[in-house]
């Protein structure tokens, strides 16, 4: 059962990589698994048995929900913008109570009271993830790539930078880019390789290849060294991770609404009625992360004395 709970906990991870403004590590935090995930990615070697146990279930059920999932997201966020971004507002705040636990856990761990470097840290990691949510971005930036030294760097650099929002909670990959520059590019890129993939054109595909591979291979060193820096942080200074994370999630409902256009949905007759409705899908969301986020799961698998001090 404990692999089961760990593949749904997946399943809404993917799903939330395809809202605009969510990113997975924002639900693994609701969750209350983010830490123990990030343990799982950075102690593979020591911890094969254990790290794949939370891995395998969890990347099975991510697959699951952006595969299965992707079409009836993106109908819902077309056809009830308002309704799936509350949904999904409430989904994020319930892991809120599981956070703030942990945060004050760590603190105990510590020894240490609220001060003012976690208070810093908390605003300052919120007007990012805010900012981020209500930036206006140019859409000017590289359209397309060829085939070259240049371009396969750029591509592998871009695919480190865009790792974070795989890994750090409240970023926005897409938007990553376009602040970049390289969204387009990416998009070219990926829509090259399938375009000639499905036409069976040998000649368009091994560039298109070529150039994917070299952008997925960024996203893996990306995933691990950022892996590795956040799972130094928790075992270092706890305290001041988890306060910057309270500050990426709290602000992150503010980049779910901004990104879906969703208050749009607000305008006209019956307005009231309908953020009623929205605001009900929201604390049913709410309910939801906090009941699975209690869940015994794969989590367990990690060695006691191994675990964050949160989670101890």
């Amino acid at each position: 059962m404990q692999y089961i709970w760990m593949a749904i906990k997946g399943i809404f991870i993917g799903i939330a990589n395809i809202i605009p403004g969510v990113s997975g590590g924002t639900m693994a935090v609701s969750f209350g698994i983010y830490d123990d995930v990030i343990h799982a990615f950075t102690h593979l070697r020591k911890e094969w048995k254990s790290s794949m146990k939370i891995l395998i279930p969890l990347v099975t059920g991510a697959l699951i929900g952006i595969a299965g999932f992707s079409m009836v997201i993106e109908w819902l966020l077309a056809s009830y913008t308002l309704y799936t971004a509350f949904a999904f507002v409430g989904l994020i705040l319930g892991g809120l109570p599981i956070l703030n636990k942990s945060f004050k856990k760590s603190l105990d761990a510590e020894d240490k009271s609220i001060g003012p470097l976690h208070i810093i840290l908390f605003i300052f990691f919120f007007l990012v993830v805010a900012w981020m949510g209500v930036a206006e971005v140019a859409g000017a930036g590289v359209q397309s790539v060829s085939l070259g030294i240049g371009p396969l760097v750029a591509l592998f650099l871009v695919g480190v930078i865009s790792a974070a929002a795989m890994v750090i909670p409240g970023v926005s990959g897409s938007l990553l880019m376009l602040i970049i520059g390289y969204y387009y590019a990416v998009i070219y890129t990926i829509n090259g390789f399938t375009e000639s993939l499905s036409n069976f054109d040998l000649d368009a595909l091994i560039p298109f290849t070529i150039l994917l591979v070299s952008y997925a291979l960024g996203m893996v060193v990306g995933i691990i060294l950022i892996s590795k820096v956040i799972d130094y942080f928790f075992k270092t200074q706890p305290g001041f991770t988890y306060a910057s994370i309270l500050g990426l999630v709290i602000a992150s409902p503010i980049a779910v609404v901004s990104n879906t256009d969703a208050l749009a949905d607000l305008d006209g007759n019956g307005a009231v009625l309908r953020l009623i409705i929205a605001l009900a899908l929201a604390g049913a969301s709410y309910a939801l992360t906090y009941g699975l986020g209690r869940t015994k799961d794969s989590t367990d698998a990690i060695p006691e004395e191994s675990k964050p001090v949160s989670d101890q």
